[in-house]
C-alpha cells in the first residue's frame, strides 16, 4: 500500500481522492486492561482524569506531577486503581506504560514528553495541541449500555459539548431498557445470523414508524386548529366588524379606518414576541407596556393580547420545533394538564368576572419573584447537574390555569420553574413555548365562544407583529449563551413582578 497527496493505493487499484474531513477512526477501548500515565494534575489533568475514571472507573492509572492538587487527591481517594506521584517526570515513568496523557503548562517539556512516549512506541495524547496527538478524549453520552463518543476532529471542543448536551436532551433514558429487551430478544431467535437480523429489523421498525405517526398527528391537530379558529375569527370579523359598503371601496379606504397608533401596535406584537421566543416569557408585559403608551383602553388589552398570543405561540413553537430548540417529552408531559388548567381558568374568569385579580396576582408575582432572583444568581455559578422533577402535570395544570384566570403567568410560572431546577433553558424555553400555544388556542377559544371578540385592530396588529419577529427569535433562543440567558430571563422575571407589586402597592 502506499500514499501520495490525492489518492490511497492498494496494489493497482486507486479509491476515491481523500476529501478534507475527519480521517480518525472510532474505536473503544477495554482501558481496564491497559496501563494509563497521566503527566499533570491541574485542572487540565482533572478533567482527564475525570474523563477515565467516569467511563472506565477500574482503570489502572499513575498520575505524575511536581505538584498534585487537591481536587485531584480527593478524586483519586475514591478509585483503588489510581496512584499518585508528586515529583517531576522521569523518563522510565513511560515503562510498561500503553498510553500517556500530558496536561502540563510547558510546551516545551509537553513535546519532550511526547518525543520520549513516541521513541517508546505509545500513543500520547498532548492537552491542548492537537498535532502532537495520535488520538482525542472525545465528549461522551451514555445511557447505559448505550454509549456515543463524539469528535470534532480536536478543532472544537466546545462544539463537541454542545452536541453532548443536545443528543442528553434527545435520547430518552430507557433507552437501555430497550437495549436489554432487545438483547433478550435477540438470544431467543433461531436461526442463522441474516435471519435474526432481519427479525430484528422488523420488531424495531414499528418503533421509528410510530415515533413518525404521532409527529404528523400533533401537526395536522395544530393545523387543522388553527384553520377552525381563524375562520371563527374572519367570520366574526365580516359580518360584526367590517361593513360590507366600506370593504367595497377599497383597500385605501379601509386603511384610513385603522385606529393612528396602528403601527406602533405592530411594533408591540414584534417585540413581544421576539421576548417572549428567545428568553420563553414576557409577551404579555411587553406588548402590554407598549399599549398602554399608544392609550389602548386598559379593558381591551387583556383580551387583545389573549387572542393574539395563540397566533404568535403558534408561529414561536413551530420555529421553535423547526431549530431544534424542542424536547418531545417535556412538551408531551407539559401539553393535556395546561390545556386543562386553560380551559378552567377561563371558565372560572367569565364566570367571577375580574375581581379576583387583585388576590391572584401578588400571589403569583411574589412567587416568581423568587424564582428571578434564583435564576439572576444562578447565572453567576457553576452549571449543577439536572436535579429530578415529578410535578410536571401539577406545574402545566398551574400555569394554564393562571394564565387564563390571572391575566397571564404560563411563561414566568412553568419557565422560570423548571430551569431552576437545572434543567437546559434552551430545551426549557422551546418546549415551553410550543405547549403555549396549544394553552392559549384553549383559553382564547373558551373566551371566544363565551365572551366573543373585540378590539380587533389591537388583534391584528399584535398578530401581524408577533408572525415577523417568531422565527427571528427562536433562532436567538439557540444560540444565546447559557449565562447572558439566565441574565436576561432574571432581569425579565423580577421587572415583571416588581411591576405587578408596584402596581398593586
Amino acid at each position: 500500500m502506499s500514499v501520495d497527496k490525492n489518492h490511497i493505493t492498494i496494489g493497482q487499484e486507486k479509491t476515491a481522492p481523500v476529501s478534507d474531513t475527519n480521517h480518525l477512526f472510532p474505536v473503544f477501548l477495554k482501558l481496564e486492561s491497559l496501563q494509563v500515565l497521566v503527566i499533570g494534575a491541574g485542572n487540565v489533568g482533572l478533567e482527564k482524569l475525570s474523563a477515565i475514571l467516569h467511563n472506565a472507573p477500574h482503570s489502572t492509572v499513575t498520575v505524575v506531577a511536581i505538584h498534585i492538587s487537591d481536587a485531584v487527591q480527593s478524586l483519586a481517594s475514591n478509585y483503588a486503581g489510581v496512584l499518585l506521584e508528586e515529583r517531576p517526570f522521569r523518563d522510565d515513568d513511560l515503562e510498561g506504560k500503553d498510553i500517556v496523557i500530558v496536561a502540563v503548562n510547558d510546551k516545551e517539556l509537553s513535546r519532550s514528553i511526547r518525543d520520549a512516549a513516541k521513541f517508546n512506541r505509545l500513543l500520547v495524547n498532548v492537552a491542548d495541541t492537537p498535532d502532537q496527538c495520535d488520538f482525542y478524549l472525545s465528549s461522551i453520552v451514555q445511557k447505559g449500555n448505550l454509549k456515543i463518543a463524539i469528535s470534532t476532529n480536536g478543532k472544537s471542543p466546545t462544539a463537541a459539548k454542545r452536541i453532548k448536551e443536545v443528543l442528553n436532551h434527545a435520547l430518552p433514558g430507557e433507552l437501555d431498557e430497550v437495549i436489554n429487551n432487545l438483547h433478550t430478544v435477540r438470544n431467543r431467535l433461531n436461526g442463522d445470523f441474516a435471519g435474526k437480523v432481519k427479525k430484528l429489523n422488523a420488531l424495531t421498525k414499528v418503533l421509528v414508524e410510530e415515533g413518525s405517526e404521532k409527529e404528523k398527528r400533533w401537526r395536522k391537530i395544530a393545523t387543522r386548529s388553527v384553520q377552525a379558529f381563524a375562520l371563527m375569527l374572519i367570520g366574526y370579523f365580516i359580518f360584526s366588524y367590517l361593513p360590507l359598503k366600506e370593504m367595497a371601496q377599497g383597500t385605501f379606504d379601509w386603511y384610513k379606518t385603522l385606529d393612528k397608533n396602528f403601527p406602533l401596535m405592530l411594533l408591540a406584537g414584534f417585540l413581544a414576541q421576539l421576548v417572549d421566543g428567545a428568553l420563553g416569557m414576557g409577551y404579555g408585559v411587553t406588548s402590554a407596556t407598549i399599549l398602554l403608551s399608544a392609550g389602548v383602553n386598559p379593558a381591551a388589552i387583556s383580551g387583545s393580547i389573549h387572542t393574539a398570543e395563540m397566533f404568535a405561540s403558534g408561529a414561536s413553537g413551530y420555529s421553535h420545533y423547526r431549530f431544534g430548540n424542542v424536547n418531545k417529552k417535556l412538551f408531551k408531559v407539559l401539553l393535556i394538564p395546561g390545556v386543562i388548567g386553560a380551559i378552567l381558568g377561563a371558565v372560572l374568569l367569565t364566570q367571577l368576572g375580574d375581581t379576583h385579580v387583585d388576590y391572584i396576582k401578588p400571589i403569583m408575582a411574589c412567587y416568581t419573584m423568587i424564582l428571578g432572583v434564583r435564576i439572576l444568581l444562578s447565572a453567576f455559578r457553576k452549571q449543577k447537574v439536572q436535579k429530578k422533577f415529578k410535578h410536571y402535570g401539577w406545574l402545566a395544570g398551574a400555569g394554564g390555569f393562571l394564565d387564563s384566570f390571572g391575566g397571564g403567568g404560563w411563561g414566568p410560572i412553568v419557565t422560570t420553574t423548571l430551569i431552576t431546577k437545572g434543567r437546559s433553558p434552551r430545551f426549557v424555553i422551546g418546549s415551553v413555548s410550543l405547549t403555549e400555544f396549544f394553552v392559549t388556542l384553549a383559553s382564547a377559544f373558551t373566551f371566544f365562544t363565551l365572551l366573543g371578540v373585540s378590539h380587533w385592530q389591537t388583534i391584528l396588529a399584535l398578530v401581524v407583529g408577533g408572525l415577523i419577529a417568531a422565527p427571528i427569535a427562536a433562532k436567538l433562543a439557540g444560540k444565546l449563551p447559557r449565562k447572558t440567558s439566565f441574565i436576561l430571563l432574571g432581569i425579565l422575571v423580577i421587572f415583571w413582578s416588581l411591576k405587578i407589586l408596584i402596581k398593586i402597592l
